[in-house]
């Protein structure tokens, strides 16, 4: 946990997501460290929310890599975009962030332009207004690169400075391939800095839709899942 009460709550994600998930038919395991080699094995999505996640050490970045490698996919929310080597996090989610500069907004109004509805992962998202954080000065993977499915024109904050006004991906997805591997997706929601968002109608059935593509699976499975009626 950092930050102020009721922003980047990490622990409280794990705690809540890991049931909202079970209940949705997903079968879930999480923990507050990187996933190891044996976490990887049989899973089909990483989510990834916490401050610290761009910091991998070698053998963190290797089993990381492996997982990409054998098609896995990767969400990844707000701050954990966030490293020292935006350049080789870009690799992984399509766009990342220096850590410890100054190239976000703190808290501010996030208003959303949906630039792909007909994608289904925005099926229920409309151009909404959220009180969040946005970061600008990003870096971008190339060739492939993202594909955008929401912006946010970067509000005038005293941080922003001159990058107000600044139109910068807040939502995207990033279909590539690691050399030597198979095809691989992740799927990015910039904000989360205010823990209450994720509670937010539209944008936690975005998540969950992106989630299930990210996992390759039927986009809706997690959103429509229907628990089964217990035995007698």
């Amino acid at each position: 946990k950092s930050h102020l009460a009721g922003q980047h709550d990490y622990p409280q994600l794990l705690a809540d997501w890991s049931k909202l998930l079970t209940e949705h038919g997903a079968v879930v395991d999480g923990g507050l460290h990187p996933p190891t080699s044996e976490d990887l094995e049989h899973t089909d999505v990483v989510v990834i929310y916490k401050g610290d996640a761009g910091y991998l050490v070698e053998q963190q970045r290797a089993a990381l890599e492996a997982y990409v490698k054998r098609g896995g996919g990767l969400v990844n929310f707000h701050d954990s975009l966030c490293g020292p080597d935006p350049q080789y996090l870009s690799t992984l989610l399509g766009g990342a962030k220096k850590h410890g500069e100054v190239n976000y907004t703190l808290d501010a109004p996030i208003h959303y332009t949906i630039v792909d509805q007909s994608d289904p992962i925005m099926k229920d998202m409309t151009d909404i207004t959220i009180l969040d954080e946005a970061f600008y000065n990003m870096t971008w993977a190339k060739d492939p690169g993202i594909h955008v499915l929401a912006t946010t024109a970067i509000p005038g904050t005293k941080s922003a400075g001159a990058h107000k006004g600044e139109v910068v991906p807040q939502i995207w997805t990033y279909e590539h391939t690691l050399a030597g591997g198979q095809p691989a997706r992740a799927f990015v929601w910039m904000q989360g800095h205010i823990y209450a968002n994720f509670s937010n109608y539209q944008v936690q059935r975005t998540l969950l839709r992106g989630i299930a593509w990210a996992a390759r699976k039927p986009v809706d499975e997690l959103v429509d899942y229907v628990q089964p009626p217990r035995p007698q």
